[in-house]
């Protein structure tokens, strides 16, 4: 691992009780406002303050491809991440439009595009073109691995610099919902076919296809389920990046807002690695992939939001954002019964 992240340890609870409390003093029946009181707590609990914010918040898009797209588990073909990295730069992808609707800075990371990327403002933090094809050798080398893991780190560095308050982490490569549904079967030790979805629209035969690819890589790579093994031989550079980033976070205490299925089985990985990690980790959506719900359960995580979205990029993370917001606002800005001279 780039760094030793084992002296992350487990937050404090004193926040949470004083939060806690501190609602119920508020001028509203206690309780009343349901999860947004939740979400309070938890952001007063990351941030160790009984006035937490959150603004501005910070978006990272890591970008890579991955070697298994060879074996025709997508829909799209592998050009696309690169097609799209140019987008985000040009502004025009949906976490760009939600990026400018929360007023966020954006940054998007090549960590491992096959392709050279030519568009100004993409960073370039490249360890290899694209993972090698895990249906037959593994994803990446430790020493790869190590590095994407420090890409991460180094993003948050950058965020934190620029005074980013929390963090929207998003992701973009073809195939990745093959290595992220690899990553989920291994790490739990569970049956595939349950955990794999259409991703960017599969059909049913060829589902079935994308499912027989994974199972029979698992038991070629057989990786166990530890975290950096199972990531090194079937996860994505993305994967790794986003993990990273989210032990990184845990160390610097930010919040992170996790997206959909593909960052929450980055979250699990990285909570793997790290148990601590799974406090600073808040979960926006409910994703339409059907490993996000095992995911989210592993995690003992509820999302904010259930859109039916698959998308990614961090566009669910984005839409949750304002909620995180106006928990802040809530517990910094309501009057409490004594102050409003409202009998309780």
């Amino acid at each position: 691992m780039p760094r030793d992240f084992s002296r992350i340890t487990p937050f404090d609870t004193t926040l949470q009780t004083r939060a806690r409390a501190y609602l119920d003093t508020l001028t509203k029946p206690p309780g009343s406002l349901g999860r947004l009181e939740d979400l309070a707590v938890s952001l007063c609990h990351i941030t160790d303050t009984l006035t937490p914010h959150v603004d501005p918040p910070g978006i990272v898009v890591f970008a890579a491809d991955h070697g298994v797209a060879e074996e025709g588990v997508s829909a799209f073909p592998q050009a696309v991440t690169a097609q799209m990295v140019a987008n985000f730069a040009q502004g025009g992808a949906a976490i760009n439009v939600f990026a400018r609707q929360i007023e966020a800075r954006i940054e998007v990371v090549d960590v491992g595009v096959a392709s050279d990327v030519r568009a100004e403002g993409v960073v370039d933090a490249k360890v290899r073109r694209g993972t090698r094809n895990f249906a037959r050798e593994n994803a990446m080398s430790a020493a790869e691995l190590d590095q994407a893991l420090q890409v991460g780190v180094d993003a948050v560095e950058r965020a934190a610099r620029a005074g980013c308050r929390c963090l929207i982490l998003g992701e973009m490569g073809i195939a990745n919902t093959t290595a992220s549904s690899a990553v989920l079967a291994a790490l739990l030790n569970r049956p595939v076919g349950p955990l794999v979805g259409a991703g960017t629209g599969l059909v049913e035969a060829r589902l079935a296809h994308k499912i027989d690819v994974i199972e029979k890589a698992l038991v070629a790579r057989a990786p166990g389920s530890e975290p950096l093994e199972v990531l090194a031989a079937v996860g994505g550079l993305e994967l790794a990046a986003m993990a990273g980033a989210m032990l990184a976070s845990a160390e610097r205490r930010l919040p992170v807002v996790v997206d959909g299925f593909i960052a929450t089985v980055a979250a699990l990985a990285a909570v793997r690695l790290c148990p601590p990690v799974r406090e600073v980790l808040i979960f926006s959506h409910r994703s339409a992939e059907p490993g996000h719900a095992v995911a989210l359960e592993a995690l003992a995580a509820t999302p904010l939001l259930e859109l039916d979205m698959r998308l990614g990029e961090g566009s669910g993370a984005a839409l949750a954002f304002p909620l995180l917001k106006a928990a802040c606002a809530m517990i910094s800005e309501m009057a409490t019964f004594e102050n409003a001279g409202v009998t309780r």
